[in-house]
């Protein structure tokens, strides 16, 4: 099927399900994938290697470090991969797909009603525990990939560099990103142990180039990528908010390195300062809709798009133009991931002799850390008070907090978020909840002293 722009693929020998057995198990995982990355991961395991036996556990974990390579939110392009390597175009289609829908059906619900109900102080009480439950989450996702992906005194220094870079800097996402992967190719030629990889077998026997299927797949999904955009051109201009979005989006999903806590912190940035499609603590609300939902964390997007849309419709009504913005979103996030998977899986066994690309890789993990450090930071000012300062000195660009517009009943939600998170270790669903029914009590003895 190279004429259609995705690899052909051979079925495994070991597995031979139906297509139908493929829909039913990844829609039954697009409805239960909760628990951002790691979660989904562990799910897809324990459904298709441990139960159903669909794939080897060397190819799994081959896989998924294929995956880490790639931009995008990593599940989801395992997903698409296994669909692929089970039922080659259509089960690779399939399998992305129904692991994203649910996720997108359901905050898309979730963004029509924040934007009609934003301003209800009821929706105001739970998105005040919903934020600071994030807030949590958040420092527990820095503490958990620093403490696997900080190994070397390297890594650290990358890290650190990254969270100066941003937080003191503001230089821009991309720069900290390839900055970082351009370090970790020069280091792992010379010496790789200061990442902590392996230097690569002379002596390894590589599979052939599959260049062919690999540039049909870059221009059919090239292509498939850009008609929503040329279509926006041509009949709303460059000018409209749609083209903002859909540019802004296609340019994150060339640059969504180590998740979507990763590049949070920069989409904050440009949506809230830049285009200023919405405030701050709004930025917060749409991260606490995606955490409670399945599917990939990166649909936070989707609810940011929606939004931009709604509030900028002209020449649709506010419901029409949220739900293109929606769609566009969600079309330019996700339609690069399948380009990646179905250019760049033939290529998946001559990649693990890539020692260059591993340092790449290895560098821009410990980068990450860093990025995930800023958008912390971020998160605490801006969930906690309701005015942060800002001012350049030098080329430092310092943010502050105005103390005496710290909101207490955020503090005190978030320590009781940190209290369930890191020492009864509550799962993510279980904190939302107390944290936003803790938001409503909080609310309601406000009014009634």
């Amino acid at each position: 099927m190279a004429e259609t722009g995705i690899p052909t693929v051979t079925p495994l020998p070991h597995a031979s399900p139906s297509f139908g057995a493929l829909l039913r198990a990844f829609t039954r995982i697009g409805f239960l994938s909760f628990g951002g990355p790691a979660g989904q991961i562990a799910l897809m395991h324990r459904e298709l290697v441990e139960e159903r036996g669909w794939i080897g556990e060397e190819d799994f974990l081959h896989a998924l470090n294929f995956c880490h390579l790639l931009p995008g939110p990593e599940a989801q392009q395992l997903a698409t991969w296994i669909g692929w390597r089970l039922h080659g175009a259509r089960g690779g289609l399939a399998a992305g797909l129904l692991f994203v829908i649910p996720g997108a059906v359901i905050i898309l619900a979730l963004s029509m009603l924040y934007a009609l109900a934003a301003n209800l102080a009821l929706v105001e009480a739970v998105f005040l525990g919903v934020k600071a439950a994030v807030l949590a989450i958040v420092v527990q996702a820095l503490l958990r990939i620093a403490g696997r992906a900080l190994d070397t005194g390297l890594k650290r220094g990358l890290a650190l560099g990254a969270f100066v870079g941003l937080f003191l800097l503001d230089l821009p996402f991309p720069l900290i990103v390839l900055g970082a992967g351009v370090i970790g190719m020069l280091v792992a030629a010379k010496q790789p142990d200061l990442l902590a990889i392996k230097p690569g077998k002379a002596d390894a026997i590589l599979p052939a180039r599959p260049w062919r299927s690999t540039i049909n797949s870059v221009m059919v999904w090239g292509a498939i990528w850009a008609a929503p955009m040329v279509l926006i051109a041509l009949t709303l201009g460059q000018n409209h908010v749609l083209w903002h979005i859909g540019a802004f989006f296609s340019q994150l999903a060339i640059v969504t390195f180590g998740g979507a806590y990763a590049v949070l912190a920069y989409m904050a940035q440009e949506a809230v300062q830049g285009f200023g499609w919405l405030a701050p603590r709004e930025m917060a609300d749409g991260l606490g809709l995606a955490e409670t939902t399945p599917g990939p964390l990166i649909l936070v997007t989707q609810f940011v798009g929606y939004l931009a849309a709604f509030r900028a419709p002209e020449p649709f009504s506010p419901l029409v133009a949220g739900l293109l913005g929606a769609a566009l979103t969600t079309w330019v996030t996700f339609a690069p991931c399948f380009l990646w998977i179905f250019a760049f899986a033939p290529w998946i066994d001559r990649l693990g002799h890539a020692v260059r690309l591993k340092g790449a890789l290895a560098a821009i993990t410990a980068a990450v850390v860093g990025v995930i450090a800023n958008l912390t930071a971020w998160f605490t000012l801006n969930v906690l008070f309701a005015q942060v300062g800002e001012a350049e000195v030098g080329p430092l660009r310092l943010d502050w907090p105005v103390w005496t517009s710290f909101d207490w009943r955020a503090g005190l939600l978030a320590a009781l978020a940190v209290l369930l998170a890191f020492r009864l270790r509550w799962s993510v669903l279980r904190i939302l909840a107390a944290c936003a029914a803790g938001g409503i009590v909080l609310s309601l003895a406000a009014l009634n002293p």
